[in-house]
Parts: C-alpha cells; structure tokens; sequence
C-alpha cells in the first residue's frame, strides 16, 4: 500500500503588518511572471519602481483592518484546516504558500525529515479553478521545488475540482443557511485575471473568447478555461440550491493595472445593484477557499460600503468554506 503525505498549497500572506513585510510581499507575489505576465525587466521596473514603494503602505493599513490576535486570517484559517484534515484523513498533512512563509520546500524538507518512508505527496492546491495567476504558479512553483530536492517521494497533483460533486455540495451547503434569511439576489464574485490570460491558456488558439457563447460550447479549452470554470461553478450551485436565473449573477474582482478584465467589476456591480431595485443583497466567493483580504477587507468592508451607500440595505458576505466539516470530507474524497 503506498504511504502518502498531504500538501496544501495557498496563497501566502505577509508575515506581519508592518511595511516593509507587505512590501516584501508584495515584490514576491508581483514579480511573478505569472501574474503579470510582461518582459521581465520591464516587470522589475514597474513592481520595484511604482507598484510596491506606494502600494505597500495602503496594503498594510488594509492588513491590519482585519488582522487578527492569532495572524493573518489565511494562515490561520490553513493552519487549522491542516489539523482538520489531519484527523479526517489519518494521513500526514503539511501545508505551503505561493508567497510567503511556509515555502513549498520547507514543507517538503519537513516532509521527508519526519516521514522518511514516504512513497507519494498530494499536492491539493486551495484553488477550485484553473488559472495561470493562481492554481498553475502554485503548482508549478511547489513542482520546481519537488525537482530541485532530489526528493525520493513522488508528487501527485489533484486537479481543478471547480465541478465536483462533493466540492459543489460543500459550497451550497455553505450558502443554504443564509437563502433562508430575507435577500433579493446572490452575487458570486470571482476573482478576477485578464482576458489575454485566458487567450494564452486556449490550447486550441481559436476558442476562448472567439466564438459565441464559448463558455458552453463543449471545449477541450475548457480544461484551462477559468471564465468556463468560475460559470461552471456558479451554474451547478445554482442548480443545487434551486435558484432562478434572476436571482443571481457573476462578477469579477481584485483588478490590477488598466488592461480588459473579465467582467463585469464587482465594485461596478455592487454601485448599481440599488438602481435595480436590489436592495438586500448576499455575496458568495468561490474562487476563495479561506477568508483572506480580498474577502474580508475587498468584499465584506469595501464592497460593503459600496453598497449601502449606492442605496442597498442589508448585505452579507457568505464566508468561504474555510474550516466547514463538508469541505474537509471533500478534500479527503479528493486527495
């Protein structure tokens, strides 16, 4: 029987509030190629030149509005899930970041250092959706590190399960509770990436954002496709919990720089969600799997307010799966 191990792959968060670790941060996360995906010198220029030097002190106020006594909430929450799974599995679970401590080869040097006999390492990324800018750097960024250790273990990587069974059960379930509370409309709110990102990833050249209605024409981009995945999603969840077409929709978030983005922009949409006579609204992110800053500070602070002061009423924001029993089941389904 092969003995395995459990990796859980996140995003990474800086290791404090203070400046000069957002800033480290920051540097790490936007220097990667994958997320902005332009020369690398020019990219060197923009992030260490204008990005980080001005963006950090803003970052780090953002921070600390929802740091918490433990740390940062996405550590945190991943720390614990670590546990969760843990005691679901009966297996060895470790986790890593993408930015950020802990790195992919610190967990795996601890993996080979306490479980010598190891045969196989399942790296199941937090991330349901496939895109370049979040479920490929991470594993490519922990796969790099497998090959350069020299490691005697094998790596097994799960894939996008944007459209599992148990993952969608997880969030509908997530979701359930609060559609029993007074509300006019749910709003998925994805994050978002560029449209040349999806371009990139069509291994076909001529689909992605070619051909009409591209997101439910049968694909073989679809594999990579992040808009047909995050639809995808939303449809079957939709299904799930019985919900009429009118009474959900799907925006994008988290823009950076002024490039076509996947839209429409959540901050858009929640400034004009009144004007349609939506005034008591629930906002779900799927593309999160643990309350972090583009949830706790984008969505339920700033998107919030937003909100209330284009004439909404009630707004709530549906926290990730974070620690939930049925998404720890789903993660040991899965790996």
């Amino acid at each position: 029987m092969t003995k395995k191990a459990v990796l859980l792959a996140n995003l990474g968060s800086p290791d404090s509030t203070v400046v000069s670790d957002v800033r480290r941060y920051l540097r790490e996360f936007l220097m990667d190629g994958r997320v902005i995906d332009i020369p690398l010198l020019p990219r060197w220029l923009l992030v260490n030149g204008i990005i980080a030097p001005f963006r950090a002190p803003r970052s780090a106020k953002k921070y600390k509005s929802i740091w918490t006594e433990e740390g940062s909430p996405l550590i945190v929450l991943t720390q614990k899930l670590v546990g969760k799974v843990t005691a679901e599995t009966k297996l060895p679970v470790y986790m890593c970041m993408r930015y950020g401590n802990p790195s992919p080869q610190w967990a795996l040097n601890k993996i080979r250092e306490e479980h010598p006999g190891i045969d196989e390492v399942v790296l199941f990324p937090l991330y349901p959706h496939y895109a370049m800018s979040s479920y490929e750097t991470a594993v490519e960024h922990v796969k790099k590190s497998w090959e350069r250790g020299n490691y005697s273990f094998n790596l097994k990587v799960i894939e996008p399960y944007y459209n599992h069974p148990s993952y969608i059960q997880s969030l509908s379930h997530s979701i359930r509770p609060f559609t029993g509370e007074k509300y006019d409309h749910i709003l998925f709110s994805y994050h978002g990436v560029p449209e040349r990102h999806i371009l990139k990833r069509d291994p076909t050249g001529n689909h992605c954002l070619k051909k009409d209605d591209c997101c439910r024409q049968p694909s073989e981009a679809h594999r990579f496709c992040y808009r047909h995945q995050v639809f995808e999603t939303t449809r079957l969840v939709a299904e799930n919990l019985n919900l009429p077409s009118e009474k959900y929709s799907i925006s994008f978030q988290s823009r950076l720089g002024s490039d076509k983005w996947l839209g429409p922009a959540t901050s858009d949409v929640l400034a004009q969600l009144p004007e349609e006579g939506i005034k008591n609204l629930l906002v779900v992110t799927p593309a999160f799997v643990s309350d972090c800053l583009e949830t706790l500070e984008e969505i339920r602070i700033e998107g919030r307010a937003t909100f209330l002061k284009a004439g909404g009423e009630t707004f709530r924001h549906i926290p990730c799966l974070n620690l939930n029993d049925d998404w720890v089941k789903t993660i040991a389904e899965l790996v």
